[in-house]
């Protein structure tokens, strides 16, 4: 059954209307689209703020941006990619994929660029999301927020920073006008990307000074170039392919499986030690890039390259905090000054607070922000919501765990497709998840968690709020999150039949 326009109420004079609306065109949203049409729900509309596909693949481009799961696992299960260069590719790759996929299923009519979303609130009265844009009113039965988890750079607040006289950007903001050649350039932060810029730019500068609040573990990365016989086979004998995406993705499900309990996670550590004592000769240094809690706790950090370029001679580890700049001088958190030309922030994204959350208005008028700043973040099976009518999130609250995000929010579309496939075919106007069933899932998924090597582990991560509350991980295995959202459960939601 295809469900095309279905509601015979013309629509306000300025007012566009489709019977499901995707805010954000990366990967998730571009899934979103795709497993829409193949569900037969024809009436969409991608909106995008900006100019082009490819959301944090578009935004991030700075030297050494690569994926760290390996492609074969980070690719639509509906497009696989035959030709991938290498097992962990990098950014103009995975972009070129990505607008790849959007010309092979002919998404470019659905998608509407420069249309920012600035609030959706949903209307009681018309039983629709109204949305207002940068570009004027849409209006929605259903909406998917498909913004995604790294949108928001985050940058910190210091002292004197406003007065340093050079170049200051943050990596997902890479300026590619700056020459770093002979500069002193300071890195602020050791996490994916972080670990990533490093060793890309450790050659050319003059001296690289590497800002360190907490070491983190760093383990070998499974890369190569795939050679050409190879990606002939896959193309031409997909089932080899499928294989080799099987193999890539029971491994990650073992990792999964292994970060449930600490006890586990440990048996890793001669892993992660053998690295530092391979590629890190020096015992002093050694000392300072060697984490003080279990693998795993933080997120792995995956290279090759990133420990033996910290013991290359124009490379200084600052084991601590930036604190704040005087002039041209970095101020470390133990009080040791540094010079530097240039400041890139490898910080991170806002994750305790995502952005979306703040243009999103429920039916109680009140914003999915304030509704999170005073219980932490939470979703039903981290997709819906209470006072969210007819609204999914994807990779929304704890639905993180050692896999790809891109299988997750494919997890998540199932169950979404079959919510508005049953709306439609019952002919419900609004689908609402009942508080009863979404608390009792939410501190089932806590007590999941207190085991776990994310909350045990021994570290202070993004995966915690300021509460200590873990709103990031999953605390089960992949296979049931996959059965969790196999089948859109109605006898959990409130429902409001369609007015004849």
């Amino acid at each position: 059954m295809a469900i095309s326009a279905d509601d015979d109420t013309p629509a306000p004079a300025g007012e566009q209307h489709a019977h499901v609306i995707v805010i954000g065109a990366g990967l998730s949203g571009i899934a979103a689209a795709v497993k829409l049409r193949r569900g037969g729900i024809t009436d969409f509309l991608v909106l995008e703020k900006a100019d082009r596909v490819g959301g944090t693949w578009r935004e991030n481009t700075y030297p050494g941006c690569a994926v760290d799961i390996p492609s074969p696992i980070y690719s639509f299960s509906f497009h696989p990619n035959p030709g991938w260069s290498r097992n962990f590719v990098g950014q103009p790759e995975l972009l070129s994929y990505i607008e790849d996929t959007v010309e092979a299923f002919r998404l470019a009519p659905a998608l509407r660029f420069g249309t920012e979303l600035l609030e959706a609130a949903w209307s009681g009265d018309r039983r629709r999301w109204i949305l207002d844009t940068s570009q004027g009113r849409f209006t929605a039965q259903h909406v998917i927020f498909a913004s995604g988890l790294l949108h928001e750079p985050t940058t910190p607040s210091l002292p004197g920073l406003d007065g340093f006289p050079g170049e200051t950007f943050h990596s997902a903001r890479w300026n590619h006008d700056v020459d770093l050649t002979g500069k002193r350039v300071a890195v602020i932060g050791t996490g994916c990307s972080g670990i990533q810029i490093v060793p890309e730019i450790q050659p050319r500068v003059r001296q690289l000074y590497v800002f360190q609040r907490t070491a983190a573990w760093v383990m070998p990365r499974l890369d190569f170039r795939v050679p050409g016989p190879v990606r002939w086979l896959f193309r031409h004998v997909p089932v080899t392919q499928r294989l080799f995406r099987g193999v890539c993705d029971g491994f990650l499900k073992t990792l999964a499986l292994v970060m449930r309990r600490a006890r586990f996670a440990r048996l890793l550590t001669p892993v992660g030690k053998g690295a530092l004592r391979r590629q890190v000769p020096d015992p002093e240094l050694r000392a300072r890039l060697t984490p003080d809690f279990t693998i795993g706790c933080k997120r792995l950090l995956l290279s090759n390259t990133y420990l033996p370029a910290m013991s290359r001679p124009n490379v200084r580890l600052v084991p601590h905090a930036l604190a704040g700049a005087d002039g041209s001088e970095l101020i470390a958190a133990n009080g040791d000054r540094v010079e530097a030309d240039v400041i890139v922030f490898a910080s991170g994204f806002e994750m305790r607070h995502p952005p979306i959350a703040s243009r999103i208005r429920g039916r109680d008028g009140r914003l999915l922000s304030e509704t999170w700043k005073t219980k932490s973040p939470e979703a039903y099976r981290a997709t819906t919501l209470p006072a969210l009518p007819n609204a999914y999130l994807l990779l929304g609250p704890n639905i993180v765990m050692y896999n790809s995000l891109l299988a997750l929010a494919e997890a998540q579309l199932d169950y979404i497709v079959d919510a508005i496939r049953t709306a439609r075919a019952r002919g419900i106007d609004a689908l609402e998840i009942r508080p009863e069933p979404f608390r009792s899932f939410n501190d089932e998924v806590q007590r999941g968690l207190a085991s776990t090597v994310y909350n045990t582990g021994g570290c202070s991560s993004v995966y915690l709020d300021e509460k200590g509350k873990n709103f990031v991980t999953w605390p089960w295995s992949t296979k049931r999150l996959r059965n969790d959202l196999a089948r859109f459960d109605i006898e959990n939601y409130a429902t409001t039949p369609a007015e004849r």
